[in-house]
């Protein structure tokens, strides 16, 4: 518990709350003020568990439904809406936390065949863009690179595996490009 009113503490700091006011973070409240911190950042401490399962907890029967309780929570926390840059901030985080990392890029942006996965468009999201790099956040360094092109087989990797990504994506090109060479020359 002192952990967490410490935490709770910093977050009123960091959003410009005195820590009179950051002591009456409670309940849902608390929690929201506390998911805009940690969503705001790649580095998360343990601090950060219990507001960010309450916050990916929230579900609806549609996405959007989803995305607009998540918004509704996160609004609950009293600079939410405090200036513009913000009230833009929250908007971003309920549309792209949870959705913009390789995984779930690779998934959303899929073109399927036959059930086949034959592209994934290299474009980052717009909402992506907007909650990464939001001057609020500390994400940048975490945007999800792309490696290749969508038409030979490209794919979202998360930033930190890049490198060894492009490496395995060549090797793997210079094999196919030379198996396309060979079947050219056999016909």
């Amino acid at each position: 518990m002192k952990n967490i009113v410490k935490f709770f503490l910093v977050v009123a700091t960091m959003l410009g709350m005195t820590p009179t006011q950051a002591q009456e973070l409670t309940g849902d409240t608390g929690l929201a003020c506390a998911a805009l911190l940690c969503l705001s950042s790649a580095t998360r401490p343990s601090e950060c568990n219990e507001s960010l399962n309450r916050y990916y907890s929230i579900s609806a029967r549609k996405f959007t439904d989803t995305i607009k309780k998540r918004l509704e929570f996160l609004q609950l926390c009293p600079v939410s809406q405090q200036t513009p840059e913000m009230a833009e901030l929250v908007s971003a985080m309920a549309n792209g936390a949870g959705r913009c990392d390789a995984a779930s890029l690779n998934s959303q942006l899929a073109t399927y065949v036959d059930g086949q996965v034959v592209s994934v468009n290299n474009q980052l999201p717009g909402y992506c863009m907007a909650y990464m790099t939001n001057s609020y956040t500390d994400l940048s360094g975490a945007i999800p690179k792309y490696v290749g092109t969508p038409q030979l087989r490209g794919y979202w990797v998360e930033a930190a595996d890049y490198e060894a990504a492009l490496a395995k994506y060549n090797a793997w090109l210079q094999q196919y490009l030379w198996q396309q060479q060979q079947q050219q020359f056999a016909n």
